[in-house]
Parts: structure tokens; sequence; C-alpha cells
């Protein structure tokens, strides 16, 4: 069979849709939550950043868990608190009772990309890299259908719950569905000795690589900054500026997610043929940054479903090239510098809702677009900076190879 884990990755693909759902799920439901349990809606940011939590707290835990026990076994424990949390969220009156729930959240996100992301490398060795970015393409379709299941329940008069309860059911369908499914062996991947010992050469040329490994997780760290404040607050924007009913500001998140879609895509196909990753991540920030800005100054209803859409081609895939540029960086050290581009990205998720829940709350919405703007020219300076590092390197590293073949 040419795809001995078609299965497995189908599966993991389908868990990255409903993420998708997930990851917008409470942002999208803002008023309703804040109804349900008393509380305003900048509470509910606490929830999200509650999230990020649980994330930081057991991202190297679950590393650790998916090295000794397998992937399987965390992806289907992914399924089953993943379940519990949307089957909670939305049926309990007690904020406290809710933290928890989000609490949950944090720690099946962390289960399922400690499982999903090696399994992926190891069933799919010859194209890695394009089965890691497909993931970021099914969480953009998961981002794209949730907020069309809340407009159409909404138009229906029906209980919101129910845009958690799909998920949830569509989990446990996928914890029953890995039971069976054939995985590959853990760590399985033969190394190469020639690769090996080129990779070790190229790092003891990079004498300042650890400034570049900083800069890399600033740089997953604002990217990740990027989608959370865009996610949480733009139907926000479109309700409280652009003066959108509830219906059309919550479908700016479809046009969003749509245009992250198509980048992912774009960018897949791009760094095969044309671009690198570092290129990339130089360009798509200055993007962003023009966006916000037509964003900002967008008066014209019929333009933000526009620009949302572009902010999506823009800001999407940033992250995914952060992790690519690091893995190129530091090739003997994978798994290490990734968690760490990792654990920026749950900090960001934990402290961005809160901090913009606090821009909201005494200064108000501009201010939260304002900071994202400034994420998007640090994003872009820190960019520029590795960009430059990396020619130097790369010189440098033509040099010695060149002297030392002229030696031998």
């Amino acid at each position: 069979m040419k795809y001995p884990y078609l299965n497995m990755g189908v599966g993991i693909y389908l868990s990255y849709l409903l993420l998708g759902m997930v990851n917008i799920i409470l942002a999208s439901n803002m008023s309703f939550l804040s109804e349900r349990m008393g509380v305003i809606r900048t509470d509910i940011s606490l929830l999200i950043s509650i999230v990020g939590i649980g994330h930081l707290l057991t991202i190297n835990i679950a590393g650790k868990l998916s090295d000794r026990y397998g992937r399987k076994p965390l992806l289907i424990s992914a399924a089953i608190l993943y379940t519990v949390f949307l089957i909670g969220m939305p049926t309990t009156t007690h904020f406290t009772l809710a933290m928890f729930f989000a609490l949950f959240a944090g720690v099946s996100n962390s289960l399922l990309d400690a499982s999903s992301y090696p399994a992926l490398n190891e069933g799919f060795k010859e194209a890695a890299g394009t089965a890691t970015v497909l993931i970021k393409a099914f969480m953009s379709i998961g981002a794209a259908i949730l907020p069309v299941l809340i407009v159409f329940l909404i138009s229906q008069d029906m209980f919101f719950g129910y845009a958690f309860f799909l998920p949830a059911i569509l989990f446990i369908v996928l914890g029953i569905y890995f039971i069976p499914v054939r995985f590959p062996a853990v760590n399985g991947e033969e190394r190469n000795e020639e690769i090996d010992k080129e990779n070790v050469e190229k790092q003891e040329s990079n004498p300042h690589s650890w400034k570049e490994g900083t800069a890399i997780v600033f740089i997953g760290f604002s990217a990740v900054s990027m989608t959370v404040v865009i996610q949480t607050w733009l139907p926000t924007f479109g309700q409280e500026i652009i003066h959108l009913n509830e219906n059309n500001a919550v479908k700016l998140l479809s046009f969003y997610s749509v245009g992250g879609l198509i980048s992912v895509l774009l960018l897949a196909w791009l760094l095969k043929r044309i671009i690198k990753p570092i290129t990339a991540m130089v360009i798509t920030p200055i993007a962003a940054a023009i966006f916000v800005i037509a964003l900002l100054f967008a008066r014209d209803a019929s333009l933000v479903p526009f620009i949302a859409f572009f902010l999506g081609l823009s800001t999407s895939g940033i992250y995914q090239l952060a992790m690519a540029v690091m893995m190129q960086m530091f090739p003997n050290n994978k798994g290490v510098s990734v968690s760490y581009v990792s654990a920026a990205a749950s900090v960001a998720f934990m402290v961005i809702p809160y901090i913009t829940g606090l821009l909201i709350k005494h200064i108000g919405i501009f201010s939260v677009f304002y900071l994202e703007l400034a994420i998007t020219i640090v994003s872009t300076v820190l960019a520029i900076y590795l960009s430059r590092k990396i020619k130097l390197f790369s010189k440098i590293y033509q040099r010695d190879k060149k002297y030392k073949l002229k030696t031998m």
C-alpha cells in the first residue's frame, strides 16, 4: 500500500478541522455565554486565556507521554477531553466551572499537538512538510464552518449550545475511529549519518544562533497573537464600529478563515516552487499591517468582509513558517526547538485575550487593533533580521565548505 497510514492522517486532519471550530467557539459565542453565566463579555476572553494556560502547563508533559506511550492513546484522550469541554461549557451557568472546562480544552490541545505532529512526520516521511502545513488548512476549514453554523442557529432561534454539541459528537466518533487505526512506530525514522554530520557543521557555523532562535520564538508569539486578536474581536469591531448586525459580524470570521485556508494552500505551492520560508515570513506581516490599517480606517460595511478575507490571507501560515525556519536552523534539535515556539504560542493564547479584554474595558475596540498593528510591525522587523542573518550564515557555511574541499 502506497500510503499505509492514510487512515491515521484522515483522522488527524478531521481532528484539526474540529479544533479550528473550537479555537473560535468561545469568541463567537461571547454574548450567549456571558448572558448565560451572568458575566460581562470581556470576562469570556478570560476563558480563552485559560485555554492557553492549560496548553502551556501541559505541552512538555504531553510530549514526554507521546514519546513514551505512543501517539494513539493521546489522540483518543484528546477527543475525550474535548468532548467534556464542548458539552460542559454551554450547559453550565457557573463561571468558575466554565474556567475548569476551559482548562480541559488547553490540556486537550497539548495532547493533540504532541501526538499529531510527530505521527504525521513519522507516517509521511517523504512529504512531512506538506503533511504539517495541511493541518493549518483543515483548521481554517473548521473556523470557516463554525460561523455559518452559528448564523443558522440564530436564524432558526435555536439554542446556541448546539454549536458546541455537534463538534462534541464528532470528537466522540473520532475517538472510536482511532482505536483500530494503524500508527507508525514512535520515533521510527532512520537517521542519515551524512546529513547529521552536515547539520552539525551548519550549526557550528552559527556562532550567534541563540539570538536567531529567540527571534523565531518571538515571531511564533506574534503570529498567534495576530490570529487571536482577529478571531476574538473582529465580530465586536464589526458590530461597534461598522454597525453590522450580529449575524453579519460573525460572518466576518468566515471571510477571515477562507482567506486563511487559501493562504496555507498558496504557501504550500509557493514554498515548493518559488520562495523560501524566511522570504514568506518577511512578506506576510507587511501585508497584514497594510490590511490592519485598512480595517482601522474602514467605514464602508461592504468593504469590511474583503478586508477580513485579506487579513486571513496575510496572517495565516506565519506560525507554520516559524516552525519550518526553526527546524531549518536547528536541524539536530528539532523537538526541543519546536517546543519553544509552541510554548510561545501558548503564552500568546493565554496573555493576549486578557490584555485585549482590559484594553476593550478601559480604552475601546480601536486600541485592540492598534495593538494588532504594532504586533505586525514587530514581526516584520524580526523577520527582516532573521533573513539577513540566514543569508550571512549561508555565505559563511558555503565559504567554509569550499575551503575544506580545497584543503582535502
